[in-house]
């Protein structure tokens, strides 16, 4: 393992994993030159002591990690985690701009942007009234502070396509206008996925732009293509601005406008797609759609005629983050496996957190994302959704990490008490959103083998049609499979009871229930 493989790879993984990477480096640009090198080293000195310790005990095969882990691996969760929970954090501001970058464009992709021109005025107020009911209706006591609606705006996102005859240095080609590119990229696509992709980063990080690599491999598993949405964040725009914007691109895809790069696709050929944030962003939007279904408004006014809105393919989500308030006793009892900090380790960055022009909020609330009173909404938690009854086919994968037991918990839920057909896929020892964040590992491999092979599987109808619980083996790949009723052992009232818990007094309370 050299020092340029380290800093490569530990750059990466933190500018994905959404961490205070320093700033005499680029997240986006991993540095190789010599001044890079020692800029790179320079930084990593305050983590000599903890290298070292990583190092020592996980060759004595002491640490939790080392039965499942290389070494290469456990120093970068190390050094993530030392990233990602600083002891002076920046300011939201200072982070949103230092990660929220857009790398360039090379290698085996294609890329396309492409905007959703904002609906018609009357569309716009029918969206709103559509979600301002749903939010009533759903709440738990049908008596929730609505939020102000935010504007219903034009969506932004990018088709990206699997290049196969390009080289890892390849540029887009010059003089093609966005249309052109698109057209390109359709001639290589040889399966009839479309996947609708929202990527991570809590709500308030990350863009289409650092998840490239990510629908780049999606598409390129399925044969299809994917549209990563390019939702608006917090704390600017919180809840539900992103799950608007994703009900736009949806009906984007599905009744495009005059002039548009697509033809309509169909939903049985549209999947939801997303990791962490993002997967919370697929079940909210599936969650809203079943709503209209069950009340009888699945139609809505969009650009001048009533249209359908259907129930798509699928979702295939990877760690999906399903209750923001970290209540789940997986949040401590996984930390030495994960990267992400567990609760009381966050409560207490962001209280040193320094303020800045977009946060704390006014009104002030807790969460960047959304009120206070809406953490528990189950359009946010959509852990505490009453039923899933009449959802399409749901993919999800989980690590060892911090969300394991939400995930683990709404998959039983989802195929014993709601009939949904579902595929979890737990794999030993990993962290959050692995696949993403070490795409070298034979997990990583595996992992996008299952989430693409999902994908393609609903859409084209090939491949397994019932549900599935694997546990994916570290190192081996064995697939034990696992009863669905033995998944998880957690019940909704005890997830609520310690949800509240949190919210009354935060991690320690929760310790109490």
């Amino acid at each position: 393992m050299t020092t340029t493989t380290l800093q490569e790879e530990t750059l990466t993984a933190a500018s994905l994993a959404g961490g205070d990477v320093p700033p005499t480096v680029s997240p986006t640009q991993p540095p190789t030159s010599d001044p890079s090198t020692y800029k790179f080293l320079k930084a990593m000195l305050p983590h000599l002591p903890l290298i070292l310790r990583t190092a020592v005990l996980h060759l004595l095969r002491l640490s939790p990690q080392s039965p499942y882990l290389d070494l290469k691996t456990a120093l970068i969760v190390s050094v993530l985690r030392a990233y990602i929970n600083p002891p002076n954090p920046k300011t939201i501001s200072e982070t949103k701009h230092f990660l929220n970058r857009f790398p360039s464009i090379k290698g085996k992709i294609w890329v396309a942007t492409y905007s959703i021109p904002t609906p018609t005025p009357e569309t716009q107020t029918a969206i709103q009234s559509l979600f301002a009911s749903a939010i009533t209706a759903l709440s738990h006591d049908g008596k929730t502070h609505l939020p102000s609606m935010p504007e219903v705006r034009s969506v932004e996102g990018e088709w990206t396509g699997y290049r196969a005859n390009a080289t890892s240095s390849s540029r887009l080609p010059e003089g093609l206008s966005q249309g052109e590119l698109y057209s390109e990229m359709m001639k290589e696509a040889t399966g009839k996925s479309t996947i609708l992709y929202f990527h991570g980063g809590a709500y308030w990080l990350m863009d289409p732009a650092t998840h490239r690599p990510t629908t780049k491999t999606l598409a390129k598993v399925t044969g299809g293509r994917c549209f990563s949405v390019r939702y608006r964040l917090a704390p600017e725009d919180p809840f539900p601005a992103a799950v608007m914007d994703g009900l736009v691109a949806y009906l984007g895809l599905l009744y495009p406008e005059e002039g548009a790069f697509h033809a309509a696709v169909p939903a049985e050929e549209i999947v939801f797609a997303g990791d962490s944030a993002g997967g919370n962003l697929c079940l909210s939007l599936l969650q809203l759609i079943l709503h209209l279904h069950r009340s009888g408004r699945k139609e809505v006014l969009y650009n001048g005629r009533t249209v359908d809105i259907p129930i798509p393919a699928g979702l295939a989500l990877n760690s999906p983050w399903t209750d923001v308030t970290h209540s789940s006793p997986s949040c401590v009892s996984n930390a030495p496996f994960d990267y992400l900090p567990e609760p009381s380790v966050l409560h207490s960055a962001e209280s040193k957190r320094p303020a800045c022009s977009i946060w704390p909020s006014t009104p002030k609330r807790r969460h960047i994302y959304v009120s206070d009173e809406l953490m528990t909404h189950p359009l946010v938690s959509v852990v505490l959704a009453k039923s899933w009854e009449g959802a399409p086919p749901v993919y999800i994968c989980t690590g060892w990490e911090l969300l394991a037991d939400e995930d683990k918990y709404l998959a039983k839920k989802m195929w014993e008490e709601d009939g949904v057909r579902v595929r979890l896929e737990e794999y030993e020892g990993m962290p959050h959103c692995f696949g993403l964040i070490f795409p070298g590992l034979k997990e990583a491999r595996r992992c996008f083998s299952g989430w693409g092979g999902f994908i393609k599987e609903v859409v084209e109808g090939s491949g397994e049609r019932g549900s599935r619980f694997l546990t994916v083996r570290a190192g081996t790949l064995e697939e034990v499979e696992r009863k669905g009723e033995e998944v998880s052992q957690m019940r909704g009232e005890v997830i609520r009871k310690r949800m509240e818990g949190m919210l009354r007094g935060g991690p320690e309370a929760v310790a109490k229930l």
